[in-house]
């Protein structure tokens, strides 16, 4: 594996941003019964404190979207041992709804940043990095952008705007951005219906959301962003050939991300690897941003042991091709536990797919990333 020991610095700064607690999340009993497990232990059994060193572990930090609808509290202001498990277990943060464009502009002269704020001052207390999501993309956008009567020149100033003011409000503070998100159909063409940014402007759009974002923020790194490119298919091979294109306008492209919503009703991309290394090959940072593993689990069911045991394989094969591609230095998971996951309200009949009951002890697939985690730290 490609990276050392991280650093004593580091933890010691997450254990002072995060008051240790009596943790029951490292017990492997679902139903909650667990032994009490000492400051010491808590802070050596976290994601975080397992990575090697370069190799940040991220969540999304759940609300909005989906949560909206839900009976219970928003999870980030309003579950105490969620947010401490935040803090302690990851090391990046991403939004998962709360700077989409739905969220941040209730109107076209009004910009919400409480939720997105709360989120960065999380992560800064925590020392942990923040990466943005998103700035273009063809879903939850607001009914006033979408069904109003814009000319090309006011959609392109409504995009440049929103752009500057989102990234420069965090400049300095975000560490990658999720530039363009999901312009691509599954066989590599153009979604020039559903994106109003490339159906009304064209695809030169994209480089323009580059340079803009560039040019507000020079330090933060700059992604494309996508599912179902985890291997390489005509999706992926879109990319790579956009990637080379803009590269060779001298755009400042920096990364491109697999976000990794993976099932075990389908086969694993036995190629993801493959397919990190041909864009680490371009120059290009790589990284997974949204990984999870859904199983079919009708509603009222729990996941079998065989689901669990396929379920923690395919996400330890997602965090070894990250580990074994040294452009690779942030992989995501999205969300936990599975009570606040994306999948059951998305695919009926399906949900699982984090690496948390709902209680907060961990499932067999915690402790496999754990474990990969730690090997690779002891044998870089």
């Amino acid at each position: 594996m490609k990276r050392s020991t991280i650093a004593i610095t580091a933890v010691a700064a997450a254990a002072l941003a995060v008051p240790l607690i009596t943790v029951s999340h490292f017990s492997d009993d679902k139903t909650g019964n667990t032994e009490t497990v000492s400051q010491e232990t808590a802070q050596e059994d976290t994601l975080r404190d397992a990575a090697p060193e370069g190799l940040a572990i991220g969540s999304a930090v759940a609300g909005g979207g989906h949560h909206l609808d839900e009976d219970y509290p928003d999870p980030f202001t309003g579950d105490d041992q969620y947010r401490e498990l935040l803090g302690q277990e990851f090391s990046s943060l991403s939004p998962e709804n709360q700077m989409k464009w739905d969220h941040l502009r209730p109107s076209q002269d009004e910009y919400d940043f409480e939720d997105a704020d709360g989120i960065v001052e999380f992560a800064q207390a925590n020392g942990q990095d923040v990466r943005g999501h998103t700035l273009l993309w063809h879903s939850q956008n607001p009914d006033w952008l979408e069904n109003g009567d814009f000319s090309e020149e006011e959609l392109r100033d409504i995009l440049r705007d929103h752009i500057e003011t989102v990234v420069g409000r965090y400049a300095g503070q975000i560490q990658q951005w999720d530039v363009v998100n999901e312009i691509y159909e599954e066989d590599g063409s153009l979604r020039t219906e559903e994106n109003i940014w490339i159906r009304e402007l064209g695809e030169e759009i994209i480089a323009d959301a580059f340079r803009w974002a560039h040019e507000t923020d020079p330090t933060a790194e700059l992604y494309l962003n996508d599912y179902g490119v985890e291997g390489i298919n005509d999706k992926s091979d879109a990319y790579h050939e956009l990637a080379q294109d803009l590269l060779a306008q001298d755009v400042p492209l920096h990364g491109f991300s697999a976000q990794t919503h993976l099932s075990i009703e389908y086969g694993f991309p036995g190629d993801l690897q493959e397919n990190l290394a041909r864009f680490e090959a371009l120059g290009l940072g790589t990284a997974l941003t949204e990984v999870d593993v859904r199983m079919a689990l009708p509603e009222g069911s729990e996941p079998s042991e065989e689901q669990l045991e396929q379920q923690s394989d395919y996400y330890v094969r997602t965090l070894e091709a990250c580990l074994n591609v040294g452009s690779c230095e942030s992989y995501t998971l999205w969300g936990f536990p599975d009570r606040y996951s994306w999948v059951p309200v998305t695919f009926e009949g399906e949900g699982g797919a984090t690496i948390m009951w709902n209680d907060y002890t961990p499932k067999p697939a915690y402790h496999a990333l754990r474990d990969t985690l730690l090997e690779a730290s002891e044998g870089s």
